[in-house]
């Protein structure tokens, strides 16, 4: 397809997607690993990729063992259902992915009962509002199973100081921990330690193979080998055994070996963008700089409508609403992109009625 003669941009051949890093598309080697995959049947566990890629992601987090799952969704679903059985309660934040934007699979399938609690400002959950919602031993109420967080949570990296806290907190009143772990790597990145320092207090984890690390399919949910047999299980119920899913595997593989030392590039990239959005006029940067690899900023009234039609007519998508907007930086996605976004955004707020021109 050419482009329309009344755009001269120099970005204008290419898109950049700033909406999420699921938008990734798999590298070459991905593509090369899996096209050479020697495959078997998983549900029968004879799949040597995925076998391979289960045990490489146990290691890297310091668990017995792993699951290959579909998506990030199945992968806490599947940790929800076996956590916790029907009439049992998981503790999660409002804004949390298990509870907010899983369409209530826990409630729905499984029976299990959600007590949401408001997030504070750094991405933890206060432990004596935990505490409190924790419910008694009594016929009244359902039991209190699991409490779950998540790392990082919109791009905020949790403490590992609060981490040790939250592990003791759950060992003291005998629950159960489960991570969403979806962008764990870009955590480890931030605070430059290893990913199974941070999931050391955990049952389990769910790590996103198809975000950050730009695989096309999959993640893995890591734990107990008695928690993971169980879980394959629920998996099985919920239809996720894949058969010959080592095309897929593959890529993981790939994922894990090679792009989890690069995720550093993503998060100067958005310091990058950050930085250069807090200085234009009607663009308000949250926090004043980027949390890892994600940038949230609100838009004068005077761009709302305006700024997504202007921005994707030179190739760029991004979001275009009231409230914070979020940016994600990702495989992809390089500096030179980034000052392409920071002119057009410069052009769209002087744009503007009655700014300077």
């Amino acid at each position: 397809m050419g482009c329309r003669p009344d755009l001269r941009y120099k970005w204008a051949m290419k898109t950049i997607d700033l909406r999420s890093d699921t938008v990734t598309l798999p590298t070459p080697s991905m593509r090369k690993a899996m096209a050479a995959a020697e495959v078997g049947d998983d549900v029968y566990g004879e799949d040597p990729t995925v076998n391979r890629l289960e045990a490489m992601a146990a290691a890297r987090l310091g668990k017995e063992a792993a699951l290959f799952v579909s998506s990030g969704t199945q992968s806490n679903l599947v940790a929800l259902l076996t956590h916790c059985r029907r009439g049992e309660e998981y503790i999660a934040g409002q804004t949390a992915h298990t509870y907010r934007c899983e369409a209530g699979g826990a409630a729905v399938l499984g029976g299990i009962q959600p007590q949401p609690l408001d997030f504070e400002p750094d991405g933890t959950l206060d432990l004596g509002k935990v505490a409190a919602a924790v419910k008694p031993d009594d016929v009244h109420f359902a039991r209190t199973r699991l409490l779950c967080l998540e790392n990082t949570l919109a791009g905020k990296v949790l403490p590992l100081p609060y981490l040790d806290a939250v592990g003791k907190f759950a060992r003291e009143r005998g629950l159960r921990l489960h991570l969403d772990g979806a962008r764990i790597f870009n955590a480890a990145a931030a605070l430059n330690v290893h990913a199974r320092e941070i999931v050391r207090p955990f049952d389990s984890v769910s790590v996103c193979l198809s975000k950050g690390l730009a695989a096309p399919v999959g993640s893995v949910l890591c734990g107990s080998r008695e928690f993971i047999r169980e879980a394959r299980r629920w998996r099985k119920m919920l239809g996720g055994g894949m058969r010959q899913a080592g095309v897929l595997a593959a890529a993981g593989i790939v994922a894990l070996e090679e792009m989890i030392e690069r995720l550093p590039e993503d998060h100067r990239n958005a310091e990058r963008l950050a930085a250069g959005l807090g200085r234009i006029p009607g663009i308000a940067v949250e926090g004043g700089a980027a949390r890892t690899n994600m940038v949230f900023f609100s838009l004068d009234k005077a761009l709302l409508g305006r700024w997504g039609p202007f921005m994707a007519a030179r190739g760029i998508l991004v979001g275009d609403h009231p409230g914070p907007i979020r940016a994600v930086t990702h495989y992809g996605i390089d500096a030179a992109d980034i000052d392409a976004v920071l002119e057009a955004a410069r052009e769209a707020a002087g744009s503007q009625p009655g700014s300077p021109q």
